[in-house]
């Protein structure tokens, strides 16, 4: 069930990416641009990147330019217990964090490069939303380069739970978890790391513990400290047209892309490019 290309068995520094963020996170068509820019981001590195997602009832470990454009909005967006049904039903399914770190997990992956991690919603618990991503990262030994948690969520919430299930959130070269678009204003990061090699070793030492998952969060080049009142407006506006569950993501960015006169694309775009160059040295060190 799970294929896994040849240049990805025989490498012993690789990257996993998702595939959501091919079909649901940016305008129809820009979402595949996004993700071989994030591969050769890794490749730039000297790692291999392993793009994930399910196809013709394959789970796929690097998927192919031309099974990448298959990725579109009509694609099932799939989470760990998504994967053997997506699988099994023949479907597009365009994998979350938390559904490529179970693959990973499956194929012995231990770095992942993505744009930010899921966690609380916001007002929890009403909604009662938490994502996946959490408790799939901390039962599976591999790291995940971010920039901090999704920012239309609770983040102080999400590392009070991170630390609660054990995962360390580390800093690069920062003391505060990053707030996605935003550099500063997060929560106290549980460690401060300067190099890749750093977080690297203190990756295999907390493994050797039997550890989980690690995030390491890494800032945005050039932040945006002006989103906050849009994601209000988004949340707002998502609430009003009863959007909930896995679609609020989708929404959210899409009125985020449009309000911001796309400030925020472009914001998202280059910080998941950022954070594949990192989760590729992590992965060479």
């Amino acid at each position: 069930m799970i294929r896994i290309a040849d240049e990805v068995r025989e490498s012993r520094a690789v990257v996993a990416l998702e595939t959501t963020l091919v079909a649901h996170g940016f305008p129809p068509g820009e979402g595949v641009e996004v993700a071989l820019e994030s591969e050769r981001q890794v490749r730039a590195a000297g790692a291999v990147p392993a793009t994930i997602g399910v196809l013709d009832g394959e789970i796929v470990v690097g998927l192919t330019a031309d099974e990448l454009s298959r990725f579109t909005s009509d694609a099932r967006k799939v989470g760990p217990r998504d994967l053997a049904v997506a699988a099994a039903q023949g479907v597009v399914g365009a994998t979350t964090v938390g559904g490529t770190l179970a693959v990973a997990r499956a194929a012995g992956i231990r770095w992942l490069g993505t744009g930010g991690l899921g966690g609380v919603h916001r007002g929890f618990p009403d909604p009662p939303d938490i994502s996946a991503d959490l408790a799939q990262l901390a039962r599976t030994p591999a790291l995940v380069v971010s920039a901090g948690v999704k920012s239309l969520l609770d983040v102080p919430a999400t590392a009070e739970l991170l630390e609660s299930l054990g995962v360390p959130t580390l800093g690069f070269r920062t003391d505060t978890l990053p707030l996605f678009y935003a550099a500063a204003g997060g929560p106290p990061v549980s460690a401060r790391v300067e190099s890749a090699a750093e977080a690297t070793q203190v990756a295999q030492l907390h493994w050797e513990l039997g550890g989980g998952g690690l995030l390491l969060g890494r800032p945005p080049d050039e932040p945006l400290d002006d989103v906050e009142p849009l994601i209000e407006a988004a949340l707002r506006a998502a609430r009003a047209e009863h959007v909930t569950g896995q679609a609020v993501t989708p929404f959210v960015l899409a009125y985020l892309h449009r309000e911001s006169g796309g400030r925020t694309e472009r914001a998202n775009r280059d910080l998941i490019a950022q954070n594949a160059r990192l989760a590729g040295e992590v992965a060479v060190a």
